[in-house]
């Protein structure tokens, strides 16, 4: 897995360069950037930004390269790798559609890149969802709450929780700008995948801490 992962983001990363260099000439003095809510560009920039989700790219490599380094006991990333790995190139390869679409939205200005992009967010929330259940405790990736932190129970509990709401958010946002609909609908199911496992943290392990089943993981682990 980790021999893939590395060819695999630096595939992107070397495309991302490649594309940009091609369509370099083609692109007019300003390009769009940014779109709102409804799909409408409100943002733009110099053709020079092309370059910057490429760099962004590269960044969040080295970013995710430097997290297991630093991580602190009894959080190491290490025990995560494989989903690590798969959120990270997921990251890395929704910023490389973004800039596709961009591209592509600068040469040929009538492209609905709003709801692509919103698409593609809730196709990554749901490969997310489906790795986020095999994550174990740690500062970075998950349901970072005080409660999941303090116990590796509720911590396994509310990401199996939160794996369920992320795949069906993650979809029924997909389905929604698939089928049409306006963009805005699709971040409706994020509300409740987003809150919910929060508070299901909260009470599961005030659940557990009343019924005596909390152990003590922090102070063992340290």
């Amino acid at each position: 897995m980790n021999r893939t992962y590395w060819v695999c983001t630096w595939v992107l990363v070397a495309v991302a360069f490649i594309a940009s260099l091609v369509f370099y000439a083609q692109l007019p003095d300003r390009i769009p950037i940014h779109w709102n809510i409804q799909g409408k560009v409100d943002g733009w920039g110099p053709k020079s930004t092309v370059w910057l989700m490429p760099g962004v790219m590269v960044g969040l490599i080295g970013l995710f390269a430097l997290l297991p380094a630093i991580s602190p006991k009894p959080f190491e990333l290490e025990p995560n790798n494989t989903a690590y790995r798969i959120i990270t190139l997921a990251t890395v390869a929704l910023m490389g559609y973004i800039h596709a679409l961009s591209l592509w939205a600068a040469v040929q200005p009538r492209v609905d890149v709003g709801r692509a992009i919103v698409g593609g967010v809730m196709l990554m929330l749901a490969v997310m969802g489906n790795v986020m259940g095999k994550i174990k405790r740690n500062l970075y990736v998950g349901v970072r709450t005080p409660w999941t932190l303090a116990n590796d129970r509720v911590w396994a509990d509310t990401h199996r929780v939160a794996a369920w709401w992320f795949v069906g958010a993650g979809l029924a946002g997909f389905v929604v700008c698939l089928v049409g609909l306006p963009i805005w609908a699709a971040l409706i199911p994020l509300a409740p995948a987003i809150i919910w496992p929060i508070l299901f943290s909260y009470l599961h392990y005030k659940r557990l801490e009343r019924t005596g089943q909390l152990s003590n993981d922090m102070s063992t682990a340290l």
